[in-house]
């Protein structure tokens, strides 16, 4: 599990790396803004400029970034940067620390197994890494607009998607351990004469 985790959060902190790098630019001097807080109408400003989406599957996936200060579908993106850090990181701690201690004690089958590693390395890349380090998860995938308007999403989301679903098709395919007592013998009298 070990091995897993640590691969697919290099793979998320890598993306993101290059999606810094190379669907964004750093904001001139003078041009910065503070992180994640809205301004009087409510806008918040990006921390880096982005340079214009590419196609990366033509007309169903491209690379656009984007800065979320939230959570899914930016949840508490408003919410002062201290609190979601606070909530992140305690929510991540504690997830991780239940999911890695039912894995240790080999409850659920092998999606569960399979599960642990995609969730919390999902849940590292945007809650342990991206918000300390810059305030903001690095996004940059999204569904292309004509096909379907849906929040632009990073890896680390890909891996706590895929995790959750394997999950709860394990949860379903687990049969439920159903104790049945037999029924109590009936008592015997003692005159009583078998026939």
């Amino acid at each position: 599990m070990l091995v897993a985790l640590v691969a697919l959060t290099a793979i998320d902190l890598g993306t993101k790396e290059w999606a810094l790098d190379s669907l964004s630019t750093p904001r001139l001097p003078g041009q910065a803004a503070p992180v994640c807080e809205p301004d009087d109408e409510g806008r918040i400003a990006y921390q880096r400029q982005p340079t214009p989406s590419r196609p990366l599957i033509d007309g169903v996936l491209d690379l656009t970034y984007a800065e979320n200060c939230g959570a899914a579908f930016s949840l508490l993106r408003t919410a002062p940067g201290w609190l979601r850090l606070v909530v992140f990181g305690t929510t991540t701690i504690g997830a991780a620390f239940v999911l890695i201690s039912m894995f240790l004690r080999a409850v659920g089958g092998p999606l569960f197994a399979a599960a642990v590693p995609l969730i919390v390395s999902g849940a590292i890349g945007n809650n342990l890494s991206d918000r300390p380090r810059h305030g903001f998860v690095v996004d940059f995938l999204q569904v292309s607009p004509e096909l379907f308007d849906y929040p632009i999403f990073n890896v680390a989301d890909i891996w706590i998607t895929i995790g959750v679903v394997f999950l709860l098709i394990d949860g379903m395919r687990r049969p439920r351990e159903v104790t049945v007592e037999p029924p109590a013998a009936l008592p015997v009298a003692p005159d009583a004469k078998p026939q």
